[in-house]
């Protein structure tokens, strides 16, 4: 749980450590096997995760292809957060991509955290705004790079994953075809 209570101060800023250890109640340690979902398309999520260990895939299925929003790595939560916060059906499939452990929150639970964490708005405010600035930046880089750079981008930030997670994946994160990703990918391996 110690990496969970220091995400969420490095997230949300400093917590009186009461307050912290409550919060942290409210959380219970999941394992996933390779390829559980977490969460199904169509599905109402009323759970939000933290990844302590392992590697959680955020896709949808259309038709035979399958797009990846995003892989998240541990120290990085994880849910439909439209679905979540407005009890509608969920976009996304959440598979793990490996045994992986989570800690995960009930929507109850977590809309105790306002009564329990003094300032709790705000800090969640802030986090919302490093997600959509996080957002932003991807889609900045979509907009603005072309294939090879976002590779090169992506590649200096998660070199690891690269050997944890099927390529198709990473293409498809990145918003180029597999055969795109392969030709760039063997031309910065022979540079």
């Amino acid at each position: 749980m110690a990496e969970l209570s220091a995400y969420i101060e490095s997230y949300f800023g400093v917590i009186n450590p009461e307050e912290l250890k409550q919060v942290g109640t409210l959380f219970r340690l999941k394992t996933l096997k390779k390829g559980e979902f977490y969460l199904h398309s169509g599905k109402i999520c009323r759970d939000m995760c933290f990844v302590k260990s392992g590697l959680l895939r955020v896709y949808v299925a259309e038709g035979e292809r399958e797009i990846t929003q995003w892989i998240s790595t541990p120290g990085y939560f994880a849910t439909d957060i439209a679905s979540f916060m407005f009890e509608i059906p969920a976009r996304w499939n959440i598979q793990a991509l490996s045994d992986t452990e989570i800690y995960s929150i009930h929507k109850t639970e977590h809309q105790q955290l306002g009564k329990m964490v003094k300032g709790w708005p705000e800090l969640e405010k802030l986090f919302l705004v490093r997600c959509f600035s996080i957002m932003e930046d991807r889609i900045f880089s979509h907009l603005s790079m072309s294939a090879e750079e976002r590779y090169q981008l992506f590649f200096a930030q998660n070199p690891e994953l690269f050997n944890q997670v099927p390529l198709q994946y990473i293409a498809s994160m990145l918003g180029m075809t597999p055969e795109t990703f392969s030709r760039i990918r063997k031309k910065n391996l022979g540079n």
